[in-house]
């Protein structure tokens, strides 16, 4: 669907101790190296703006190395996009797996990662979805602290307007399960909705605005900052990030995967995962894997930049459509995926 998620597997360090491929839709001198990495690498502060703004900038260095490609790793993931970058800044944070590659086809920020409406939420009904959508949200809450990055999270709410009773009534349900789950959710009447949207149109829509369910803790990230802000994360922690590298290929043997074939050469590798968004089903292909997967385009645009206007992000409950404004200016709608697979 185009959304940027952020999250961690609990079992990950089983995961890569085992035999196999995965896929992500969701040693002591390499911990040397990232302490000394850390050591050398910026820190981004407001007094480091204004120590390079009065030195011409001279200070400033990558935020990450253009690394090259070292003949094996104990873990290459497939695609720099934001699942990838985040699977392995966690990997290597939580887990200690500081091994790992990240292979990208083309460069960190220029895929689906960039191309998204920027929501991030945890409003959702079902069990499946809330607790891990909620830790989602928590981990936003912290992550520009966490890799020293502007990842421009704005929680500035997500506004889900309704226009009839049994609309409201799904509303408070969902809100509930919100809640029961330890996140935030408000039920607002008309009034409500007026005092925080009062340009809407309240007085002869086709569909009458009756009230909202407002998550005041959801709001909008910058996408490619965030997989920006992951890579430098990774980077720090010793993960080597190669761009311009696109897997060709899978090697197995006896059904166990032996590495990967790159246009930039053979990388050997005791785990691959692979999350590479709308090309998932054919990486795994490669494996000889049929994913229950199919790809779709979600349908969205952005306008020129205007002076503010829209508050949070605000969703139109009769039919799916969004809108937010980015802090550059434009206004950024969202619609529904096309009905047919890309």
């Amino acid at each position: 669907s185009g959304k940027v998620i952020a999250g961690k597997i609990k079992n990950m360090s089983a995961l890569v101790k085992t035999a196999g491929v995965f896929c992500v839709t969701v040693s002591g001198s390499n911990r040397a190296l990232a302490r000394d990495r850390d050591e050398a690498v910026l820190r981004y502060s407001a007094f480091r703006i204004l120590k390079e703004g009065l030195t011409g900038g001279r200070g400033w260095r990558p935020a990450w190395r253009d690394a090259a490609p070292k003949p094996s790793y104990d873990v290459v993931i497939i695609g720099g996009g934001g699942h990838g970058l985040a699977t392995a800044y966690y990997l290597a944070k939580t887990y200690g797996v500081r091994d790992v590659a990240v292979v990208e086809k083309g460069w960190i920020g220029g895929g689906n990662v960039g191309r998204n409406t920027t929501i991030i939420r945890s409003n959702y009904l079902l069990d499946g979805n809330e607790p891990f959508y909620e830790l989602s949200l928590k981990l936003w809450e912290g992550m520009e602290q966490d890799f020293n990055y502007n990842a421009m999270v704005s929680q500035r709410g997500v506004l889900n307007l309704y226009h009839s009773d049994a609309q409201r009534d799904a509303y408070r349900r969902r809100g509930n399960a919100m809640i029961l789950h330890g996140a935030d959710a408000e039920l607002l009447d008309a009034d409500g909705v007026r005092a925080m949207a009062p340009f809407l149109n309240f007085d002869d829509a086709r569909f009458p605005i009756r009230g909202g369910l407002l998550q005041r803790r959801g709001g909008s990230a910058r996408h490619d900052a965030v997989a920006w802000g992951y890579a430098r994360g990774a980077d720090r922690l010793g993960v080597d990030i190669i761009q311009n590298c696109e897997v060709t290929g899978l090697r197995i043997e006896n059904g166990a995967i032996q590495g990967v074939e790159t246009t930039r050469g053979a990388i050997d590798a005791r785990k691959v995962g692979s999350a590479a968004a709308g090309n998932s089903s054919r990486v795994m292909a490669m494996a000889g894997m049929r994913l229950p997967i199919e790809s779709h385009v979600l349908q969205a645009f952005v306008s020129e930049g205007l002076k503010p206007a829209i508050p949070g992000v605000i969703t139109f409950g009769a039919g799916h459509f969004y809108i937010s404004q980015s802090d550059k200016g434009g206004l950024v709608f969202g619609g529904d995926i096309d009905g047919y697979n890309s």
